[in-house]
């Protein structure tokens, strides 16, 4: 996909939805704010990255509350960490 259109998100969402799409995209920018990972390869501005995850259809309203977090990450990698320790003891 060498050029993003918001035609191709809005046939991952649902066609005559643009509000949507909008809000959509807006929640995800503010996920990767908070350091959240685009789950897209490339090198491209956020605005960019979250509507090629959208027109890829990693990125919906169903699942935008579950996706992975760096907030997640870095517990889980705190609990193995501990986990490793206590075994080590």
């Amino acid at each position: 996909m060498a050029r993003i259109t918001v035609e191709d998100c809005l046939e991952t969402i649902g066609e005559n939805k643009r509000f949507d799409l909008v809000h959509l995209a807006v929640e995800r920018i503010k996920q990767h704010r908070h350091g959240e990972p685009y789950l897209t390869e490339g090198k491209n501005k956020e605005v960019v990255m979250t509507l090629r995850e959208v027109a890829a259809g990693q990125v919906t309203f169903e699942n935008i509350e579950g996706l992975p977090n760096a907030e997640d990450e870095a517990a889980e990698e705190q609990a193995d960490d501990k986990t490793e320790e206590a075994a080590a003891a």
